[in-house]
């Protein structure tokens, strides 16, 4: 399997491997800005800034995977499976903790980043690496 692809045409839907690519692009810097702001300082103007772009590449993660149809486990609908649910939780989470912010709700923000993080990057990210699944391939060559 080569790691490029050619590019498709404009009638052509993306393939697997195009759409794992852009889900790659958008959650390494969420992952990398997430840690950051979870562990600095908390209401600085940097970390509102980070925090705007942290928002805006879990929202494009969690979009581009629900394009992804699931490989291994039931389907439902002939394309989800229950690692969607952590997009799902993405698209509900993202909303809650920005709104929370701008309204001073600073405790919901908190435990609502909190749980974007863990159950958006650290539990799906540790689904996306089993066996049976295409980064466990890839990294740990099975």
């Amino acid at each position: 399997m080569a790691l490029i692809e050619r590019i498709p045409d404009k009638e052509e839907p993306m393939t697997y491997l195009q759409l794992v690519y852009a889900h790659l692009a958008t959650v390494v810097p969420a992952f990398g800005i997430g840690t950051w702001l979870m562990v600095r300082r908390k209401g600085t103007m940097h970390h509102r800034r980070l925090g705007h772009a942290y928002l805006v590449l879990m929202l494009a993660t969690a979009l581009v995977s629900l394009f992804m149809g699931a490989t291994i486990g039931p389907r439902f609908f002939g394309h989800f499976g229950y690692i969607h649910a952590f997009s799902l939780l993405t698209l509900v989470s993202v909303p809650i903790a920005y709104f929370a912010a701008r309204s001073g709700q600073m405790a919901l923000h908190r435990n609502t980043m909190i749980g974007l993080y863990v159950g958006g990057l650290l539990i799906a990210g540790s689904f996306a690496f089993m066996p049976g699944r295409l980064l466990h391939g890839w990294l740990l060559g099975s």
